[in-house]
């Protein structure tokens, strides 16, 4: 059985060592085995502290960034795309510091950026965004902690879309220390088939966030679920399943996720019913792999 997770911007943003033991043991009080840590500046949150407070409640941790305005890889200066590489290396410190095997996100532009490209003009933006991904990647080695590129939708960036640009774009990059981070939320919107998607992925999936088609819980919406699970066996997926959705009440991450109602009638209800969806789910799909 895959680990189920939920992402901490449920509850709250930004995550500081202030809320973070009382919401770590409220998250696997609710019964879920992982979590996933946004570390939207560094320096939210100490490391040893971080630690401390995951031993206590046995949770399996892993790390994302967030792109806020200003933090860009490419088609940016080099004051800027500097200060994000410093950004991105802080998030793996973190994560190495806590003992978590991946830092994930669109670690390529500032999430709301959009701007139009010719063929040509994309693949130099791609062969830039290589070129500064590169010693991040390298610093992510050395520290022993995996990347994981997200693609986002049209409304978020204009870079990186789907699973087949995503592939293009990092090419000779993927390996053992760099692989995609897929989010069913993405997904509905940008492919055909998000099982689809998953297969093309294949070996280069190393983390998925799941949410419902409307961004709520996952469950009794669109997504074609038992295929999505199918999906990720067979390209032998072993990592989480990890609950991704946001508090309305930080209206920065409300416009960046374009969050103008609440999901459900509070962030409980949702992590509760996200997790048991998830799983029933994942013990039908594994009863009939058998």
């Amino acid at each position: 059985m895959r680990a189920l997770g939920v992402n901490t911007w449920v509850w709250t943003s930004p995550l500081t060592d202030a809320r973070l033991p009382e919401l770590l043991r409220h998250v696997a009080e609710l019964g879920f085995d992982a979590v996933e840590l946004p570390l939207e500046s560094p320096g939210d949150l100490d490391g040893p502290a971080t630690a401390a407070a995951l031993a206590a409640t046995g949770l399996t941790p892993y790390v994302v960034g967030a792109m806020a305005p200003g933090r860009d890889l490419v088609a940016a200066p080099a004051a800027t795309v500097s200060a994000t590489q410093d950004y991105l290396r802080a998030c793996v410190d973190f994560a190495a510091a806590i003992g978590a095997g991946s830092v994930c996100g669109p670690f390529y532009a500032a999430t709301g950026r959009t701007w139009r490209m010719t063929p040509a003009q994309r693949a130099e933006a791609y062969d830039e965004w290589r070129g500064h991904l590169a010693p991040v990647v390298d610093h992510a080695a050395a520290r022993g902690v995996r990347i994981g590129i997200e693609p986002l939708n049209r409304y978020e960036t204009s870079l990186v879309n789907t699973v087949d640009q995503a592939l293009e774009a990092l090419g000779p990059l993927l390996g053992p220390h760099l692989g995609l981070a897929l989010d069913t939320y993405h997904l509905n919107i940008e492919e055909r088939s998000s099982a689809d998607a998953v297969r093309r992925a294949g070996r280069s999936l190393l983390h998925l966030q799941v949410c419902g088609s409307d961004r709520g819980a996952p469950g009794g919406d669109q997504t074609d679920w038992p295929a999505l699970l199918a999906a990720l066996d067979e390209v032998g997926y072993e990592g989480p399943l990890t609950i991704e959705s946001f508090t309305p009440d930080n209206a920065a991450i409300a416009v960046a996720a374009s969050v103008w109602r609440p999901l459900a009638a509070s962030p409980d209800d949702l992590a509760r019913d996200g997790l048991a969806f998830l799983r029933a789910a994942t013990a039908s799909s594994a009863g009939a792999a058998r």
